[in-house]
């Protein structure tokens, strides 16, 4: 499904309103669209990341036009379409970026159907705004930014940028500010979590572990499925999103069983849904 979506900016970033904001990490997978007007940086949210949006889009440009672009980038022969598809990423037709990301965690979430009733609710589409998804090629965006489908990872060193994740994070530290009354759920892997750490009293990071009997071991596949599913039951409930890492545990006990470790110096806090056999 491919929906037409012109952007609309939200508060602007580091505007407090009262909700959660959600950090998503991108998939690896990623849907073009079929229809749609190319990418325009200046609709984008976060406008300011915009020179080193173009700075990052014209490097990976470059090296997908290489004959070695398969091994710069870090992909497989089965994935030279995605990198071939990177040289026209200023003139292919965009998506909003929860449709444009695929994946468990966005399937588990049911991303396409909240964008799709987004377009005739505005309070679910202000909430698709407050989602951010952490992007190797545009610093982070939000749930409903048109974006194209690339091929680009936060690991991977793009010559004169170096790695993505250490040359984005100064530019988001600076970018991607937000009130000391906020919380952060993070839903992010570890590359883009480097990317932008955020303040550990803030922050609740989400993941899930197998536990049977004593032995507990975590489970990377189902953590992103059910990171996406209670990202998708927070955006699609009626009730207001929570506003405090009390109230995230309450909703997620709502539905899983859960643990909460609060954050220390040295970490943010942490829920953990525990999945036992």
């Amino acid at each position: 499904m491919n929906l037409t979506w012109t952007a609309i900016r939200g508060p602007r970033v580091g505007t407090y309103d009262g909700e959660v904001k959600i950090l998503l990490p991108p998939s690896e997978g990623k849907t073009p669209a079929n229809s749609g007007s190319p990418l325009n940086l200046p609709g984008l949210s976060a406008p300011d990341l915009n020179p080193q949006r173009k700075k990052v889009l014209s490097a990976l440009q470059k090296v997908s036009k290489r004959k070695d672009a398969l091994g710069q980038l870090g992909v497989g022969a089965s994935l030279s379409a995605d990198v071939e598809r990177n040289i026209s990423l200023d003139t292919i037709p965009c998506a909003p970026a929860l449709q444009t990301y695929s994946g468990v965690l966005y399937e588990a979430m049911g991303a396409p159907d909240l964008v799709a009733d987004a377009m005739a609710d505005e309070t679910l589409a202000q909430r698709l705004r407050n989602v951010h998804v952490f992007s190797a090629l545009f610093g982070q965006v939000n749930g409903l930014d048109p974006i194209p489908a690339y091929r680009l990872a936060m690991k991977t060193d793009l010559g004169t940028l170096g790695k993505l994740s250490s040359w984005w994070k100064p530019v988001l530290a600076k970018s991607f500010t937000i009130d000391p009354a906020e919380v952060i759920l993070d839903c992010r892997s570890s590359d883009y979590r480097a990317a932008w750490p955020g303040p550990h009293e803030q922050v609740v990071t989400l993941g899930a572990v197998k536990v049977n009997g004593t032995k507990r071991s975590v489970v990377s596949h189902w953590a992103k499925y059910y990171r996406g599913e209670l990202v998708g039951r927070l955006l699609a409930d009626e009730r207001e999103l929570p506003t405090s890492s009390a109230d995230l545990l309450s909703r997620a006990e709502e539905s899983y069983e859960v643990e909460f470790t609060p954050h220390a110096k040295s970490r943010p806090a942490a829920l953990t849904i525990v999945l036992r056999d």
